[in-house]
């Protein structure tokens, strides 16, 4: 096992592997720019490092810095969390070469589920049902209109290396689509310094349904169910719950075992979560986080697992400390993302909190870096904290979340609460009706 792991994040993400350390006995050490000095993840750490100013291009994504900070501190592993360098292949590489541990999979890995086209092409080859679409990138609008035309309109256009909703345009006929690529190219250039593009059938009323698994690297993967992320607004998840109210346990067991004997084959190391669109029955692979996800506790609250203590462990070489037929789905569980942002016109609101008191009670977890007087700086995602309950069923699941949220308090800036207060009253949201769009149409009918 690891001596000392140093966190390459921030905000409530470091936190979380901070307390798995703590159990495990590890010592860890916080890094930190010159804006989160009074961060709860450096107040707790064992040793801390700042190392640069707040732009994160100058410390959270400042390899240089990171790896004099492993240097001075001796530490032995980097826990990457999620965002930042959590997929960046070359800095797994760099750590490897200083025979420092990367808490993730192999650079391999990374880079292979880091472009959406080749991950496209491995998954389809390990087994796992793919969007109709193009077998590789789009060299001219000439040639996507002719696999448009196939697959049929509408189809959507997608950055090779995107993320996070950038370079993705959908093109409802042959008029939109050179438009679509064209603003596609820009943005994914911008956003990745690369303008490679691929295409797929635009699916019109898709949920998104993502698995969880993980690996030991050596060809034995377990999956831990899914989880439902189709309340999104800009490509950004909202809402998160498991298990998904649209499967049946059929379904569940069967996209499971595809996806675990895929990762087990691929010989894959560590978490890794598997994302879906799900329509008529019908899953479709969109792509592969070869990290921990910001909703891996709803899969936590439903296995009794802790993720990030497995991580670790498969990280260190050893086994995977369970197997398929040890993980039991038990009762539901529901994340919603705190952020400080305007709940209605989602403008950010960084500052100070002058009162912060978090809901308690049975089922109910609170994962934040935050505490009553600390000042939200601007520089990063606003991303407060993370508010997850658990039931023995939805229906009580839902109860416990809107108890919770009457319990939650935070003063001196925006929060994001009163929209999930809102959204308990939408029937559709009640029983589970909801797609990948219908957050969108809400927001823009109730504005």
């Amino acid at each position: 096992m690891f001596d000392k792991i140093l966190i390459a994040n921030r905000g409530e993400i470091a936190l979380r592997i901070q307390r798995a350390c703590k159990e495990l006995g590890i010592s860890t050490v916080a890094i930190h720019s010159t804006a989160d000095e009074d961060a709860m993840h450096v107040r707790l750490a064992d040793e801390s490092v700042c190392i640069g100013p707040p732009p994160a291009n100058k410390s959270y994504l400042n390899i240089p810095e990171i790896m004099a900070a492993c240097e001075i501190t001796g530490a032995n592993a980097v826990h990457p969390g999620y965002g930042f360098l959590s997929e960046n292949a070359r800095f797994a590489e760099i750590l490897e070469d200083h025979k420092i541990a990367f808490i993730g999979p192999s650079a391999e890995h990374i880079r292979l589920m880091g472009d959406k086209i080749t991950a496209k092409d491995t998954v389809k080859k390990l087994g796992i049902p793919v969007v109709p679409g193009s077998d590789g990138e789009i060299t001219c609008e000439k040639e996507a209109l002719k696999i448009a035309r196939k697959i049929g309109f509408p189809v959507i256009v997608k950055a090779a290396a995107g993320g996070g909703g950038r370079g993705m345009k959908v093109a409802a006929t042959e008029k939109d689509l050179p438009i679509a690529i064209s603003t596609a190219k820009t943005e994914s250039k911008a956003a990745f310094g690369d303008d490679a593009l691929y295409l797929e059938k635009y699916l019109g009323k898709p949920r998104h349904i993502e698995v969880q698994v993980i690996g030991d690297g050596r060809g034995h993967a377990v999956h831990l169910g899914e989880r439902d992320c189709s309340l999104q607004r800009r490509h950004q998840k909202v809402w998160e719950e498991a298990p998904s109210p649209a499967l049946n346990s059929e379904e569940r067991t069967k996209i499971g075992n595809i996806v675990a004997k895929a990762i087990g084959d691929l010989k894959y190391r560590g978490a890794g979560t598997i994302e879906f669109l799900y329509e008529n029955g019908e899953f479709y692979f969109i792509e592969m986080n070869t990290r921990l996800q910001v909703e891996h506790p709803v899969t936590e609250m439903i296995t009794g697992l802790d993720l990030v203590i497995e991580q670790i462990r498969v990280a260190a070489g050893a086994p995977l400390s369970f197997t398929q037929e040890d993980i039991v789905l038990r009762g539901h569980a529901i994340e919603c993302r705190i952020n400080a942002e305007n709940a209605r016109t989602f403008m950010p609101s960084p500052g100070k909190i002058n009162y912060f008191h978090p809901p308690g009670g049975l089922g109910v977890r609170v994962d934040s870096g935050v505490y009553q007087g600390y000042s939200i700086p601007p520089y990063y995602d606003s991303l407060i904290g993370k508010l997850i309950v658990h039931g023995k069923t939805r229906n009580e699941c839902m109860m416990r979340l809107r108890r919770a949220l009457s319990e939650f308090v935070i003063d001196g800036i925006d929060t994001t609460i009163p929209l999930f207060v809102d959204l308990l009253n939408e029937p559709d949201i009640i029983n589970g009706a909801y797609d990948i769009h219908w957050l969108e149409k809400y927001l823009e009918k109730n504005k």
